[in-house]
């Protein structure tokens, strides 16, 4: 599972460097916003649907048919040619279903990992997964920048396209984790959501989809209107640091709690999008980035951990779906908010307020209880 990550991850990984198509064809920062953030809003909204689907065929398969669709959409982008005006509609559309499969994946994939990894050792397990996940974001943009620069945005999308599809065939000889029988089992998705501490970890969660948005849709045109020779360095120094991290740190949430470890994170991310506002060569990209990373790093394995830790096997599917889904949430709001403020007053105020939202996180994360 951790190899097939890799592959789809990387990618996925490519389309950081998306909203450069979005710029080449005319569009704007709000239509960044928009174009990146509508694939979020699907997301968000079908992953009651999503947790579902995984319970009735399975958690291997979901991830089987996600993975093949995040081939399929991310082919389907080198139909688009032109004025971005001539295919706004059309694009949008496949977006939407380009964040269904993304939500299917996620979230298959997650509670495929929760159901194998011992209880004692969660957070841990899924920071080592998803450290194959941040080594395809560092080398996915590295892959579309080099590939823009030399054959253009249709042969990245064949490009990324191939990438998924190793990613589909690694993980087909593996055995399913989990079925539901019979009619659903365990708590209903939205009594689920009810619950304080899912409400809490969620709200935590749009946050990280909050860095999420300033750090996948405003880092790359940022850096280009620098004239920065190298703006995938950014991502390098995100997911390297992420992995560093998770390696020599992966046990520290285990070991203490997720809650002791959580502030340190929200600080970190916070603290890399406020270099951004100070960025004025490489060296400071490569700071932010290992700032940035080195926050989501510790973040994400803790949320997901809170999320799914003392959960049934029934009701994993819907923790980790409520927990992506509100991480897709903050990248929907997050897009759409920072595209705006973007277009008003420019990057350094859209890394200023992202870094603000983070550290709201300090207090929202009392109301969970480890």
């Amino acid at each position: 599972m951790a190899l097939s990550n890799f592959f789809v991850i990387t990618s996925y990984g490519t389309f950081y460097m998306f909203p450069l198509f979005i710029n080449s064809h005319g569009g704007s920062k709000t239509d960044i916003g928009i174009i990146m953030g509508v694939a979020a809003l699907s997301s968000v909204l079908f992953r009651p649907c999503v947790s579902r689907l995984i319970d009735i065929v399975g958690r291997r398969k979901g991830y089987t048919i996600a993975c093949l669709g995040m081939a399929a959409f991310g082919l389907s982008y080198v139909l688009f040619d032109g004025d971005l005006r001539e295919f706004y509609i059309p694009l949008l559309f496949v977006r939407v279903f380009h964040g269904i499969v993304v939500a299917l994946y996620f979230t298959s994939g997650y509670t495929y990992v929760a159901d194998i990894i011992p209880s004692s050792r969660l957070t841990e397990g899924v920071g080592m997964f998803g450290a194959t996940g941040l080594t395809g974001m560092a080398i996915g943009p590295v892959i579309a920048e080099a590939v823009i620069k030399s054959a253009g945005f249709p042969t990245l999308f064949v490009t990324s396209a191939l990438i998924a599809v190793t990613g589909t065939l690694t993980h087909l000889p593996l055995p399913e984790s989990y079925v539901a029988s019979g009619r659903e089992n365990g708590t209903q998705f939205f009594s689920l959501l009810s619950k304080k501490k899912t409400r809490t970890v969620a709200a935590l969660s749009m946050l990280f989809g909050l860095s999420l948005a300033a750090s996948t849709n405003f880092v790359a045109p940022f850096a280009e209107e620098m004239n920065l020779p190298l703006i995938s360095l950014y991502f390098i120094s995100y997911s390297a640091s992420a992995v560093i991290i998770r390696v020599f740190g992966g046990t520290l949430a285990d070991r203490f709690g997720e809650i002791k470890v959580l502030p340190y994170s929200l600080v970190f991310t916070a603290s890399g999008f406020f270099s951004l506002i100070l960025l004025q060569g490489n060296c400071a990209l490569l700071m932010a980035g290992l700032l940035v990373g080195c926050g989501t790093g510790l973040l994400f394995p803790c949320l997901n951990g809170l999320a799914v830790r003392h959960e049934p096997i029934q009701d994993r599917s819907k923790a980790t779906a409520i927990f992506t889904g509100a991480i897709d949430s903050g990248l929907f709001l997050g897009s759409i908010t920072l595209g705006v403020i973007g277009e008003w007053g420019g990057y350094k105020m859209l890394f200023l307020v992202a870094g603000l939202g983070i550290l709201s996180g300090l207090c929202t994360r009392r109301n969970v209880k480890g």
